[in-house]
């Protein structure tokens, strides 16, 4: 596939030469006076992560954005170009030293990629720097790729806070193989890689579903969704042949967003329970714990700390998520956490109608109920 004429699109845009203006220029009460504060501030860019196990579609989930006609203007950050992506690896050049020159290819969609094997965040903030506005990017990675700390540096790096916000992590199995790559290894421990990726997802692209049985394919996938929701009740899944899904499914998810709990509330208000049987000995799954009293903010968050930083209870917690009803606050807290990193924020005021009670969904390793049921009493206002 070729990029549009120039063999080196320029890095940034030649701006006109000015013509020189002898008009006074206003006083600042008059500059001041002009403003217009009507004019919508621009909104931070979504990032979506884009994982998946080895040759589970991943790369051609990414191919169909770079080549799709859809009218977006998408940025794709790539760990290395591949063939099926349609780029020319020849336009990734090596610079003195052997050092890493990276280089952004404008499509003839009007996306962009570029290709980077060491610093993710370094080629978020020279995307930033182009200046050219974006409807989103996506941040594709290796195939056994732990997507826990590319969540953390987009969480936690205040440089990159203000432009560019954590959208979702989308992950894609491979129909044909998730049983085998789940049930052949009983312990998660020794094929981490497709637990750890369902576990950090938003979203599961369950993709080659035409390569399942037509004879029982209707049975045979529901088990599939089903091991996928016993790792992660959280996750929606999406059916897909070749990665072929609407864009409005997988972008703007706004999964990481304390101000768009719409979803997180749905799905704790669902009569059906999130917690999810322990399928192996120390397996992952998902664990819903309630408690109808009042947190106290400081000591909610020590727990919280205990948990994930100290492991004090042998727990290893992926990820958490919740809403919670803290004292003397009359604003509904949400609770959101990526291995170590957290945050606890309030969203919105509490409606009338609002059952005031804190949920918390717990995805991890070895989670014992009992011990966070009992545990979080020492969070409570008055115990």
């Amino acid at each position: 596939m070729e990029p549009y004429d120039d063999e080196e699109p320029p890095m940034a845009i030649a701006i006109d030469d000015v013509v020189e203006d002898k008009t006074p220029l206003p006083s600042v009460v008059e500059q001041r006076d002009n403003l217009q504060p009507d004019l919508p501030e621009a909104q931070p860019v979504g990032v979506t992560v884009i994982t998946g196990y080895l040759g589970a579609g991943k790369s051609t989930l990414v191919s169909s954005i770079l080549n799709g006609q859809h009218g977006k203007k998408i940025a794709v950050i790539l760990n290395e170009f591949g063939e099926e992506i349609g780029v020319e690896r020849a336009m990734i050049n090596e610079g003195e030293g052997g050092a890493l020159v990276e280089e952004w290819v404008e499509l003839a969609n009007g996306c962009i990629c570029c290709t980077v094997k060491h610093s993710l965040v370094q080629a978020l903030e020279q995307l930033i720097e182009r200046k050219e506005r974006l409807d989103h990017i996506l941040l594709e990675t290796t195939g056994l790729a732990n997507p826990a700390p590319l969540a953390s540096v987009l969480w936690l790096d205040d440089q990159l806070e203000s432009d560019v916000r954590l959208d979702s992590i989308i992950t894609v199995v491979d129909a044909k193989n998730l049983r085998y790559q789940l049930e052949a290894n009983h312990d998660s421990s020794s094929f981490p890689e497709a637990y750890n990726q369902i576990a950090f997802a938003d979203v599961v692209i369950l993709n080659k579903v035409d390569l399942v049985s037509s004879d029982d394919s209707g049975v045979a996938l529901e088990d599939l969704e089903k091991d996928i929701h016993n790792i992660n009740s959280l996750a929606t899944i999406i059916r897909s042949v070749r990665c072929q899904v609407d864009l409005s499914m997988i972008l703007d998810r706004r999964a990481y967003d304390a101000t768009h709990a719409t979803h997180l509330e749905a799905l704790l208000r669902e009569n059906r329970n999130l917690s999810t049987s322990d399928l192996h000995d120390s397996g992952v799954r998902t664990l819903c714990i309630s408690e109808p009293k009042e947190l106290h903010l400081e000591k909610a968050k020590v727990w919280i700390e205990e948990l994930l930083w100290d492991k004090k209870y042998g727990m290893d917690v992926y990820r958490c998520k919740g809403v919670l009803n803290i004292a003397n606050s009359d604003q509904l807290h949400t609770l959101q956490a990526v291995r170590e990193v957290y945050e606890i924020v309030p969203t919105r005021n509490w409606r009338n109608e609002d059952d005031r009670v804190n949920k918390i969904v717990f995805i991890g390793r070895s989670l014992n109920e009992e011990i966070l049921v009992n545990t979080i009493k020492a969070a409570l206002c008055n115990p």
